[in-house]
């Protein structure tokens, strides 16, 4: 099965996102869904499948949010596996992520598609700084993970 079969299949479990209940994609609603099942790869897989085929105004949007589920992919593997060779040293490959994010994100601040994006703006760029004033020390844990929410009518 391809990446984009599965993905379309990884949507249709999501459940009534895929089924058109939104005015917005169900690959961009199946991102946050996957980010706060702290889903992280799956959240950028689902995401990159739309930007992909995005080239309007959003391109740079979808990639900014793309780049901060990578950042969390980052911390949440070395938070798993501390002492593994290839997943301890990941805390500075995420504040890049974190800085590419922000840039990203920043033109679209402060709402768009209905997503707090200055929320999600300010949290990449207090993270990256957290993380290296830290000596780029994890702050990633389950149980303080943020939630992305999108709002009514924003």
């Amino acid at each position: 099965m391809k990446k984009a079969e599965k993905i379309e299949a990884a949507l249709r479990g999501i459940g009534g996102i895929a089924a058109g209940e939104s005015d917005l994609d169900p690959r961009y609603l199946g991102y946050f869904t996957c980010f706060n099942g702290q889903r992280y790869f799956e959240a950028h897989d689902v995401l990159e499948h739309l930007w992909l085929r995005t080239r309007d105004g959003d391109h740079a949007f979808y990639k900014g949010l793309i780049q901060f589920a990578g950042a969390f992919v980052h911390l949440q593997k070395q938070f798993q596996r501390p002492h593994h060779p290839k997943d301890r040293a990941r805390a500075r490959p995420a504040v890049r992520l974190f800085h590419l994010a922000a840039g990203n994100l920043a033109a679209y601040r402060p709402f768009h598609l209905r997503l707090d994006v200055e929320r999600v703006w300010t949290l990449s760029t207090t993270l990256a700084a957290e993380i290296t004033l830290a000596g780029y020390a994890n702050p990633w844990s389950p149980e303080g993970a943020p939630n992305l929410s999108l709002e009514k009518g924003k």
